[in-house]
């Protein structure tokens, strides 16, 4: 034997060998293509982007200073400004509810009576009362019924109208009467106000002047929370929506309410969902009002340090375009550049945005040698005790 011959004679690699170096060849020449992955690159998306092979007009941006920033858009006027104004509060319309009261002094109509008088009753109180009538319903042709007068056409007329229509027509029947006339119930002059309020049904327009918070308070105020609280009007043919949360926040944007708008509050929380390389892939409410990318991120997770990319930091959007075409677009984000942390605290995120964070291309070997390991380790262990 010779001095340096070694212990155990050199292994010829067997037939079993040369199949898993085969297979592992083969697993090399397919590349990281195959390799599970949470979404593409950044460099793959961006190619994506602009060889644009799906045909729908989306547009890349690269955020790279504030003049890159989406501006935000003030709202187009949902109503049309040349929206004739409502009549006076004082209008009389069919199904209003007035009150009706009638003074009289001496011999009067609706109280004492001729008879009374000439009997000399020591009881007798010679000042002027007043006679309240019952709630007055306005009926469906536009008149009320008053006693000892018969029917009087009161729609369209002011509520002083009213009063100097019953006085005439008491005239010959009473002593100078007086008449005072208001409107308990105006449906001509309200609101129909539903869905997250603290009383909904119809609501009186006090001034016909009230905004739509103002609406909101005298209903009893929203139930839910201010930043999930949607409000439509509908205005005729026309139905605009507003954030209450905006609302509140930016006073311009308080919309003039009138009589026979329909508004109703509705709970539509506000999202932005996670997808690729992050630290979790979900719908994420908003938490507040506003939401800007820096938070997006944080509440995301951030980038995941095994496989994530903060150089490819995506937000997928659909805009509206000039006409109202949908307007697709994709704003890129380099997380590694120091001020991109701060364009992402005035970058805001809009409901339905799409935030994805691009798998790091330098991960894939490194995925290849794990999925490799672990599917022929123990092949190639089994190998080593069966050559024992």
């Amino acid at each position: 034997m010779p001095p340096f011959a070694p212990l155990f004679p050199a292994r010829q690699a067997g037939p079993s060998s040369r199949a898993v170096l085969a297979m592992l060849a083969v697993l090399a020449l397919a590349g990281c293509a195959a390799i599970p992955s949470s979404g593409p690159t950044g460099s793959q998306i961006r190619s994506d982007l602009k060889a644009d092979t799906s045909h729908l007009g989306i547009r890349l941006v690269e955020i790279g200073s504030a003049a890159d920033l989406p501006r935000p858009l003030a709202p187009a006027p949902v109503f049309a400004p040349d929206y004739t104004p409502p009549p006076s509060t004082e209008l009389v319309g069919v199904g209003d509810v007035l009150d009706i009261a009638i003074y009289e002094s001496g011999i009067t109509l609706f109280g004492r009576t001729p008879a009374a008088v000439a009997a000399g009753d020591a009881n007798l109180d010679t000042g002027a009362k007043a006679e309240r009538l019952p709630p007055t319903r306005v009926s469906d042709e536009g008149g009320i019924n008053i006693p000892f007068v018969g029917e009087l056409a009161v729609k369209g007329r002011t509520t002083a109208e009213v009063e100097r229509l019953i006085r005439t027509a008491l005239r010959g029947k009473s002593q100078n009467p007086q008449v005072l006339v208001s409107i308990r119930e105006g449906l001509t002059n309200s609101v129909i106000i539903g869905g997250d309020v603290a009383r909904p049904g119809r609501l009186v327009l006090p001034t016909n002047q009230e905004s739509l918070t103002d609406v909101i308070a005298l209903a009893g105020g929203n139930r839910g929370d201010i930043k999930d609280v949607l409000v439509r009007v509908q205005r005729g043919g026309a139905q605009g929506e507003f954030r209450l949360s905006d609302i509140m926040s930016d006073p311009a944007r308080d919309v003039r309410i009138f009589p026979a708008d329909r508004i109703a509050l509705v709970r539509a929380p506000r999202s932005f969902s996670v997808m690729g390389a992050a630290g979790k892939a979900e719908q994420i409410a908003f938490p507040g009002p506003q939401v800007s990318l820096a938070e997006a991120v944080a509440l995301a997770g951030g980038s995941n340090p095994n496989t994530g990319d903060p150089r490819a930091i995506f937000i997928f959007r659909i805009s509206k375009g000039a006409n109202g075409e949908d307007a697709p677009i994709v704003y890129h984000f380099n997380m590694m550049r120091a001020s991109s942390y701060l364009l992402a605290q005035r970058f805001a995120m809009t409901d339905k945005d799409v935030l994805y964070i691009g798998n790091a291309a330098a991960n894939q070997p490194t995925k290849l040698v794990q999925i490799v390991s672990q599917l022929f380790f123990p092949l190639v262990a089994l190998q080593n005790v069966s050559n024992f």
